[in-house]
């Protein structure tokens, strides 16, 4: 069951390896810093499988970049659910990703449909 408030993390370290897997995959050049992909997929996949799960269809995602993210640095990546339309089954979540120290790597919001047997019992 869905409710305002829940909150799911993961982190993780993207090394140099990781960026040139990426770089063949994309044509992008192999950089000094995490891709901004990257780093969103980070979100994608805790919409996906965690909150609200499986089923998950993306609908909107707005994140604001606000720092680059360094190789072999665990990065963590949070999102929370502000707001829930059962009616249409809509999903409102706030995204975060941060560094150990606190840095805020980005943040911005999400809006996903979930599931219909998601919202039984859940409140807006």
């Amino acid at each position: 069951m869905l409710s305002r408030g829940a909150t799911v993390t993961t982190a993780r370290a993207f090394s140099a390896g990781d960026l040139r897997a990426f770089a063949g995959l994309s044509g992008a050049p192999a950089g000094a810093h995490v891709p901004e992909p990257l780093i969103a997929g980070m979100v994608s996949y805790l919409l996906g499988v965690h909150l609200p799960g499986p089923g998950t269809n993306y609908l909107k995602q707005d994140l604001r970049f606000e720092a680059p993210a360094p190789l072999d640095t665990e990065i963590t990546a949070a999102v929370e659910v502000t707001r829930l339309r059962p009616e249409k089954q809509l999903v409102d979540l706030w995204a975060r990703c941060t560094l150990p120290d606190g840095t805020l790597l980005c943040e911005g919001r999400a809006l996903v449909k979930a599931p219909a047997e998601l919202f039984h019992g859940a409140r807006a």
